[in-house]
């Protein structure tokens, strides 16, 4: 699996977002996007994501891949546990069990956390349960829109513990501002005046 963008311009009224874009994600790599706020990192995982259409310029190999992602909401529903919510997108003959263990490993383990509606969870708890549910859920194609965002440094690490092992067999884009983060992936690029340009490395702190 190869999803490439062609010359991808897209605009919103009369901001240029994306000025000929050419990216190339190959399988099984994990890539990160840095760039500032509003320079069009959503907009491309929008657009890889099929909700929006590129105003000009093409992207090919997506037929077919199983999508997951994380977006800058949650967007959990709201009356179902954190493991209810897990389970929601998972195959129905994959393990409850499972998902319960991979809820704790990043700290949402305890009785009453797992009995509560997410709606009664803290930023934090539900960002993590979002991130499990896009990691457990069937996908080539991982989209990762500021997957950390509402942790502290030591639940970061916490998750990107249990995280980083498991993308091992997936197509990763994770889209941050934060190095540290950027740091994760094997490739790195940035997103700037529109177009998208290949980053040099950064040390993990």
């Amino acid at each position: 699996m190869s999803i490439s963008l062609s010359q991808v311009w897209k605009s919103y009224g009369e901001k240029q977002v994306l000025q000929g874009v050419d990216f190339t994600l190959e399988a099984g790599v994990f890539y990160a996007l840095t760039g500032e706020s509003g320079c069009g990192k959503t907009t491309l995982l929008r657009l890889l994501m099929e909700l929006e259409e590129p105003d000009s310029g093409g992207i090919a190999g997506l037929k077919g891949v199983r999508t997951t992602a994380v977006f800058q909401e949650d967007r959990l529903c709201e009356q179902l546990t954190a493991l209810d919510n897990v389970m929601l997108c998972c195959p129905k003959e994959f393990p409850r069990q499972e998902a319960k263990q991979a809820l704790a490993t990043v700290g949402l383990g305890d009785a009453v956390t797992l009995s509560q509606p997410v709606r009664l969870l803290s930023g934090g708890m539900r960002r993590r349960t979002a991130l499990v549910r896009a990691v457990l859920a069937p996908g080539e194609l991982l989209l990762l829109d500021e997957p950390f965002k509402g942790l502290d440094h030591a639940l970061r690490q916490q998750v990107v513990d249990w995280l980083v092992p498991k993308l091992a067999d997936k197509t990763v884009l994770l889209v941050s501002h934060d190095p540290w983060e950027a740091a994760l992936a094997e490739k790195r690029f940035c997103l700037e005046n529109g177009k998208i340009r290949e980053a040099g490395p950064h040390k993990k702190q």
